[in-house]
């Protein structure tokens, strides 16, 4: 067992930033770890589904390069999970093609393993034909046929496959969908470490300065895992941490403060102690580990639910916004009758929807906007009805006027703007595993 590791967090999000000034800091602390988020389902299921990333290219590819050259250099491990943003095989492939370029262009020598996480459909039916796909709070209905509609599926793999990968030799690790904390719990727990204070350390970590007093910008954060504590402190001087802002983390994507679900693991911080070391610095004591009888693995999942046009627009005229929610219910149901006259379409062949911003029931207002939005099964289709409804929108009669009136105003010329295709989440589940490295592939380069 190392009686201490020192893990750095090089930020929240690889492609959100941080000070390069801050990183040289860090590696000044001799740290035996270098981690980076890449992602998550934050950002909703349309990444996962597209298979593309939130993050763009040019900002991944330099905080890329600075880290993959501060561990190569240094002969520190460099572990980045979640690639891409949803971690699913073309946000794997979309990030070692940047990774490529880097090491062509730099020249760089190192070896790399990457992790893939995407589970194909018949794989998952083989895991719901056998029981062992278990149903989280709330989850959508579950069975194959609706599996063979899914558009892509990723487990979201704990510290093992990491672990893995530095045992046979890798100094660079590219993954894709992770669990946040275990990329930073799996080097203490390889060196010895499997306890409270290396994932409740991980927590901490996984939103780099997240857990500062005052986060004004993104930044790398720093903790030294111990077998009975933990510390935090940011190398960026003009940051700090402090009990209250340590703890309050704890809050951040949790349903409970108190007990976090990880892969094959429960922490428990009800008797956590957070303690200043210093102004900057502080002491975390207390955190229990739990460890599950039966390892899981969270899947998630992204299914297509048609393409999208908006349109947005303003109302000022007092005699509409005097009767505004009549007034818009009697709008959708002539837009309804005017679909099906012009296009054929039935109510339940698309959805239309708005969205008020201001309140149109408040004494004397002067303005409300309204987001339409259209839902179809091809972008044709919702392009034909928003084009109906933002028409009929702004000429929808009331009774006290007399003759032909306009009364929303566009701010854009076409007011229809298409989104493109819209993707759902399908999955709110776990798989029941013998092995934490069965739903993983693990393959290896040198270059």
């Amino acid at each position: 067992m190392q009686k201490e590791v020192c893990v750095l967090a090089a930020s929240g999000m690889l492609g959100s930033g941080f000070s390069e000034d801050t990183l040289h800091k860090a590696l000044s602390m001799k740290p035996d770890v270098i981690g980076c988020d890449a992602g998550s389902c934050d950002p909703g299921p349309y990444f996962l589904g597209a298979g593309v990333s939130r993050a763009s290219r040019a900002a991944v590819k330099r905080d890329l390069r600075l880290i993959v050259h501060a561990g190569v250099e240094n002969g520190i491990p460099v572990l980045v999970g979640s690639a891409g943003t949803a971690g699913g095989n073309p946000h794997l492939e979309w990030t070692l093609e940047i990774l490529d370029e880097i090491v062509k262009e730099d020249d760089l020598h190192f070896k790399l393993a990457t992790i893939e996480s995407e589970i194909s459909k018949e794989k998952l039916i083989e895991y719901f034909q056998a029981g062992k796909v278990k149903e989280l709070y709330p989850a959508p209905e579950l069975n194959e046929k609706k599996i063979k509609n899914f558009t892509r599926i990723v487990g979201v793999m704990g510290p093992e496959p990491y672990i893995k990968a530095l045992e046979e030799g890798a100094q660079v690790v590219i993954a894709g969908r992770s669990s946040d904390t275990s990329i930073y719990a799996a080097v203490p727990i390889m060196k010895g470490l499997n306890n409270g204070p290396a994932w409740h350390a991980a927590k901490l970590l996984e939103c780099g300065t997240g857990c500062v007093e005052l986060r004004a910008r993104g930044d790398c954060m720093m903790a030294w895992v111990r077998e009975d504590s933990f510390s935090v402190e940011p190398p960026n001087a003009e940051m700090r941490c402090t009990p209250v802002s340590c703890v309050s983390h704890a809050l951040y994507e949790n349903a409970s403060p108190f007990d976090m679900y990880e892969p094959g693991v429960v922490l428990h911080m009800q008797n956590s102690t957070y303690t200043a070391e210093n102004d900057r610095r502080v002491l975390i004591k207390g955190s229990i580990l739990e460890h599950s009888k039966q390892y899981t693995v969270k899947i998630e999942g992204a299914e297509l639910l048609g393409y999208r046009e908006i349109a947005i627009g303003g109302v000022r005229d007092p005699l509409i916004l005097r009767q505004f929610d009549t007034y818009m219910d009697g709008l959708i149901d002539a837009i309804h009758k005017k679909i099906k006259i012009s296009t054929g379409f039935d109510k339940d062949d698309y959805k239309i929807n708005y969205h008020v911003y201001g309140n149109p029931n408040q004494d004397d207002p002067k303005e409300i906007g309204v987001l339409f939005q259209v839902l179809a099964k091809t972008e044709k289709d919702a392009h034909s009805i928003m084009a109906n409804a933002w028409h009929l929108a702004l000429h929808h009669p009331i009774k006290e006027w007399s003759g032909l009136q306009s009364q929303f105003a566009f701010p854009f010329s076409p007011p229809a703007i298409s989104t493109g295709a819209v993707y759902g989440f399908c999955l709110n589940h776990i798989i029941e595993v013998d092995d934490p490295l069965e739903l993983f592939t693990i393959n290896y380069r040198q270059f």
